[in-house]
């Protein structure tokens, strides 16, 4: 007893743990959706900020090229610049240092003056290099050939990338007497104004096909924009759309866009947001959730031990029961007078101890009553009236002069005898899938392919007969043995579409079958009387017909039975599977 305590308390023991353990999984599972939910929502609010920056930048430039365009035509319409231009040889210094004055007012590092055929004439950067002045040329050929009052586009100056603006002087409408260049750069101090808006790292670099790609201007800490640029870079062959990219060992959510440049390989513009940094708030809020969790589990534990100390009794009891229940015995009750749960669930056993038995009794007996396929179907039918149509195939089987044969003897003997004959006649019947649908008297009505339908019923039919009557001569060679009279007896198979269900009353059921079908399979083992036929075994030629390939048997012709106008094939089987001499069929 002291060991069936201890490893039951063992079994206890492994029990809490396992619910400890599960209890953990969920808390570990918890936390996990909650990180990868939070990371979705983190990656989900980075998209959505991308998007916003986006649209804050372009706006911006173009707030800044609609600035640039008001300055040009300002300064086109000014006074002193039309004056200039009226002279009939421009003095270049006093025109730069105009345009030195013009560029510190409208803050425009780059301020050019152009001819109508877009020459330089004059600029507030000294020493500017032609690099300076293709780009502005090719602005004022494009606003001359569409008719344009202004163009912009983005270019390099002095390798720096610039927002650019050409603006025509008329002297007067339409003549075009200059052209005004405006240049402002997109430098690193234009991005942090970007990232001062939107809190997203902005990095600009050159097209990623130039010889030598390089970061333009960058919101980003020294080498890290140097590692999403170039054919080697974490960002390699990447021009737009949004990615995940690390830098720095973190990783970066970032949206990628070109930006046209004239008569150049676009640049590109990376906004990004460090996913590490989003998550930085939801990533303290989940370890406070762990932290619960893990407070949680302890508790758990220790109200789980308590609770497992106050129910080892019952368990015990429900443990031992249960196998008792396990090994058929249905005669034990749990005594468990308690008014929780588990004294609901000692007396819930025992009401179902109850039916168990009351359950086994019923089909023990009707198991005896009647077949155990036919007892299953009528435990989970409703045992309701009626049937269905199904092809079944009906085997009749009737001693012969038995009547006469059980005058001679004791009733208790001929009983005895009968029984004897009809479990070993029953028994080959159920070898071959058929079900035993009645007893009446000394005959057996036996179904195949009913109540459970079964592939080639016709054929195990036929066998059951054959093995019949082989078990016939063993047993009337024991009955010789004993110096009792032998048997006899004749078989009818017939196989036909008839119905099969719940016949009787209300109050009284029997599975059968009923047909015509049936009727004739009587028919025929009413034939085997005939000294005619001289055979023991008559089937009908649907039977025969039912089998593939076809048995050896032997053709009786055609017979008229009582009950059916059309006249009916009729063929005989010997009980060894052929007939001496073998007829074709």
């Amino acid at each position: 007893m002291a060991l069936r305590i201890f490893r039951f308390r063992r079994f206890s023991t492994q029990l809490l743990l396992l619910l400890a353990g599960l209890f953990a999984v969920v808390q570990l599972s918890v936390y996990l959706l909650i990180s990868r939910v939070n990371e979705r929502n983190a990656i989900e609010h980075i998209h959505q900020n991308l998007q916003i920056g986006a649209r804050i930048f372009h706006q911006n430039l173009s707030e800044r090229i609609i600035f640039l365009t008001g300055t040009g035509k300002t300064m086109a319409n000014d006074y002193a610049i039309r004056l200039l231009l009226k002279q009939e040889h421009l003095d270049a210094q006093t025109l730069a240092s105009n345009l030195r004055s013009y560029a510190e007012r409208v803050d425009a590092p780059v301020l050019t003056l152009f001819s109508p055929e877009s020459e330089v004439w004059g600029t507030n950067k000294e020493g500017s290099g032609t690099e300076n002045v293709g780009p502005f040329q090719y602005l004022i050929r494009r606003a001359t050939e569409n008719d344009m009052e202004q163009a912009s586009g983005f270019s390099y100056l002095a390798g720096q990338l610039h927002v650019l603006v050409v603006v025509p002087l008329y002297a007067p409408k339409p003549n075009i007497a200059a052209w005004f260049g405006i240049a402002y750069p997109i430098d690193t101090e234009r991005a942090r104004e970007i990232k001062r808006t939107t809190l997203l790292d902005v990095t600009f670099s050159s097209a990623e096909n130039e010889p030598h790609p390089r970061v333009l201007a960058t919101t980003l800490a020294p080498g890290m924009a140097e590692k999403q640029t170039g054919p080697n870079s974490a960002a390699a062959g990447i021009m737009d759309g949004i990615h995940t990219i690390t830098l720095g060992g973190e990783p970066y959510v970032t949206l990628f866009e070109k930006l046209e440049l004239l008569g150049e390989a676009p640049a590109r513009i990376a906004l990004q947001r460090s996913l590490t940094a989003e998550l930085a708030p939801a990533r303290e809020l989940e370890r406070l959730v762990l932290f619960i969790s893990l407070v949680a589990l302890a508790a758990a534990t220790l109200v789980i031990f308590g609770i497992a100390r106050g129910v080892s009794r019952p368990m015990r009891e429900l443990a031992r029961h249960t196998n008792l229940v396990a090994a058929g015995d249905y005669t034990q009750r749990i005594d468990l007078p308690r008014e929780d749960e588990l004294g609901q669930l000692a007396s819930a056993f025992n009401h179902m101890t109850e039916g168990l038995a009351e359950r086994d009794r019923v089909r023990n007996l009707l198991g005896m009553v009647v077949s155990p396929e036919i007892a299953t179907q009528l435990l989970h039918s409703d045992l309701k009236l009626g049937g269905e149509e199904r092809v079944v195939t009906v085997l009749f089987c009737d001693l012969r002069d038995f009547t006469s044969f059980s005058e001679k003897m004791p009733p208790t003997e001929v009983l005895t005898l009968l029984n004897r004959y009809l479990d070993r006649m029953s028994g080959i019947i159920e070898q071959h899938g058929g079900v035993i649908d009645k007893y009446i008297g000394d005959a057996i009505m036996a179904l195949f392919g009913a109540p459970v339908a079964t592939p080639d019923a016709a054929r195990g039919a036929v066998a059951a007969a054959r093995d019949m009557a082989r078990a016939l001569e063993v047993l009337n060679a024991e009955l010789q043995a004993e110096g009792k009279p032998v048997l006899a007896f004749g078989i009818g198979i017939n196989t036909a579409q008839v119905v099969a269900g719940n016949m009787g009353s209300k109050t009284r059921l029997n599975y059968t079958v009923i047909g015509d079908g049936v009727n004739l399979a009587s028919r025929l083992e009413g034939l085997t009387k005939d000294p005619a036929y001289a055979t023991p075994i008559i089937i009908s030629e649907a039977t025969l017909a039912a089998i593939e390939p076809r048995p050896s048997a032997r053709a009786l012709g055609e017979v008229r039975v009582k009950g059916k106008a059309d006249a009916v094939r009729i063929y005989a089987l010997s009980a060894r599977g052929e007939t001496k001499p073998p007829y074709s069929v």
